[in-house]
């Protein structure tokens, strides 16, 4: 069986045991999504947000690129964002990184990767930011995991520095960012950032809609 073959046979399958479970499953799950959260994840193959959250679809809204950026003129995340925000009125937007990021890794190097390359210069200029941190830290994997944790303060950072948010904050309260980190050596989650609708941003961001 080639391996394409192989995910429409366990598509069969998992459709054949909800069914089983609930006859009316999918009936349910087609009529509308409700998700509590967007999940702004990496690309990475190994970091499912349904998996590691342990939650059934319809549960999570999904955006995923490489490193798990949140880059001000990329219209994909925005509308995502947008949509998530303005339409599902998610009460929580993650950000969730995860230590041993390759983006993160090939931020660290000179190589050149092509247009990845320009992707990744969003995550050199977050080591710029803290050179001084970063240059103290010998060992090389706990370099770029400390990288991977200041780059999902940045990208929340980032997220509260939105219109989107901004409004939302101002008309609704709502969401709450948070900042999390996976660990692939124990499938175990932490939290590192939190924002809120209390947060006070440098008056440089803040966007005055009275």
């Amino acid at each position: 069986m080639r391996p394409y073959e192989q995910l429409l046979q366990n598509n069969r399958i998992w459709s054949a045991e909800k069914m089983a479970q609930d006859p009316h499953y999918f009936d349910e799950l087609a009529k509308e999504q409700t998700p509590e959260f967007l999940w702004i994840g990496c690309s990475d193959s190994r970091v499912p947000a349904n998996e590691v959250t342990q939650t059934e679809p319809g549960e999570i809204f999904v955006h995923r690129n490489i490193a798990n950026m949140v880059v001000h003129t990329d219209v994909n995340m925005l509308s995502v964002l947008q949509y998530a925000v303005q339409v599902l009125k998610v009460p929580h937007v993650i950000v969730c990184g995860h230590y041993g990021c390759g983006g993160v890794k090939a931020a660290l190097t000179r190589k050149h990767i092509g247009i990845v390359n320009k992707w990744l210069r969003n995550i050199k200029d977050i080591y710029r930011l803290h050179e001084t941190e970063l240059e103290a830290i010998e060992d090389e994997n706990m370099k770029v995991d400390r990288l991977t944790e200041l780059n999902v303060q940045e990208q929340i950072m980032n997220l509260a520095k939105t219109s989107i948010i901004q409004e939302s904050w101002h008309k609704h309260q709502r969401p709450t960012l948070h900042g999390w980190i996976y660990d692939l050596h124990t499938g175990l989650i932490k939290e590192i950032i939190n924002m809120d609708y209390t947060t006070k941003l440098d008056d440089i961001y803040m966007i005055d809609f009275d």
